[in-house]
């Protein structure tokens, strides 16, 4: 038996506020959020999952709710939640980025490990780089 097709074509970010999360990245990233739904029924208002669908050239990205959130700490930290993934963005002007960033309600980290990157953190926390 040959080897099955296998695609990757989406990443999903688990979040204490997905819908919010998911307007932010498409402010970001120009996008459009292609899908959103409430909580579950017992869950709170902020619950849900939202969908910003790829047009072919870039991954879907997708938010849901995670019930135990707890804001990850970069860089990482002894016995604290810290981010096992991060999105890596490529741009072709990092400063413009950024401040296109921090706009739409990005924090710049204090930490800045390599000249061409920049680390920043999404409003639920999560780390993203901006790349050259």
């Amino acid at each position: 038996m040959g080897m099955p097709r296998l695609a990757f074509n989406a990443i999903t970010i688990g979040a204490p506020d997905p819908l919010a999360l998911a307007d932010f990245y498409a402010r970001l990233l120009g996008r459009t959020v292609t899908t959103k739904s409430g909580p579950a029924p017992g869950d709170p208002p902020e619950a849900g999952f939202a969908k910003i669908a790829s047009d072919g050239t870039e991954l879907e990205l997708n938010f849901e709710y995670e019930r135990r959130w707890r804001t990850p700490v970069w860089p990482a930290q002894p016995d604290r939640p810290f981010a096992t993934q991060h999105l890596d963005i490529q741009v072709d002007d990092l400063d413009a980025a950024v401040a296109h960033a921090i706009a739409q309600g990005a924090v710049l980290a204090e930490t800045q490990p390599q000249s061409d990157v920049r680390v920043l953190f999404d409003p639920a926390g999560h780390p993203f780089c901006l790349y050259l």
